[in-house]
């Protein structure tokens, strides 16, 4: 925000070292950086998306499901994975449309509604994911669980000795891990889209002035 500070302090002083700045130059200024920073959380969500579809391809997880004769719990993964595909792309194509909205935009009111519309686009984008990464780890547990001959022996002791002590450790856990991997994908995101979001919650917070 430093050409704003700038811009801002100009447009404040009364003297002849500085040219007066208007109120309409520093809209244009923070039109330009908020369609910047839409512009960058639009690359870096496609840019997320084609990592994840690469990481599918080089993990093969065919290849593992094979392996374990979990041919039928496949087909879940399938639906999920094309359903993951689906919303993602969605969010994709709503970060677009509200990079093209903001860059056209010539209405401080407008430009402050769609920076809102944005930020709670984005949010509920980290949150879907975060959602899915634990609901994917779980099932990955589960799979594990109920097709991988090395937990047999652990299915045997819930079965054959105090199962409820046994199975309650194992759900805890399974949660404890689930939720310690969700949270670090939470700081990723936070370190991503959070400085992003910052940075338009601070051009939001100068339009309000300026449209006062």
């Amino acid at each position: 925000m430093e050409e704003l500070d700038l811009l801002k302090k100009a447009w404040k002083k009364d003297t002849h070292s500085y040219e007066q700045v208007s109120e309409t130059e520093i809209y244009k200024m923070i039109h330009k950086k908020s369609s910047s920073i839409v512009k960058w959380i639009l690359i870096i969500s496609i840019l997320e998306f084609a990592l994840w579809a690469l990481v599918n391809i080089v993990f093969n997880t065919d290849d593992a499901i094979k392996s374990l004769h979990a041919e039928n719990f496949a087909v879940y993964l399938k639906i999920l994975t094309y359903i993951n595909y689906a919303v993602v792309v969605f969010f994709i194509y709503s970060f677009y449309r509200n990079y093209a909205k903001i860059s056209a935009i010539t209405s401080t009111k407008q430009l402050m509604q769609d920076i809102i519309k944005t930020r709670k686009t984005v949010q509920y984008y980290v949150w879907y994911n975060l959602f899915m990464i634990f609901i994917s780890t779980i099932l990955g547990f589960v799979m594990a669980f109920v097709y991988n001959p090395k937990m047999n022996a652990l299915k045997d002791q819930i079965a054959h000795e105090d199962s409820y002590l046994t199975l309650s450790k194992t759900i805890c856990i399974i949660i404890i891990t689930s939720v310690v991997f969700v949270g670090v994908f939470w700081l990723i995101y936070q370190l991503i889209y959070g400085i992003l979001l910052r940075k338009l919650n601070a051009n939001y917070k100068e339009l309000k002035k300026i449209d006062l």
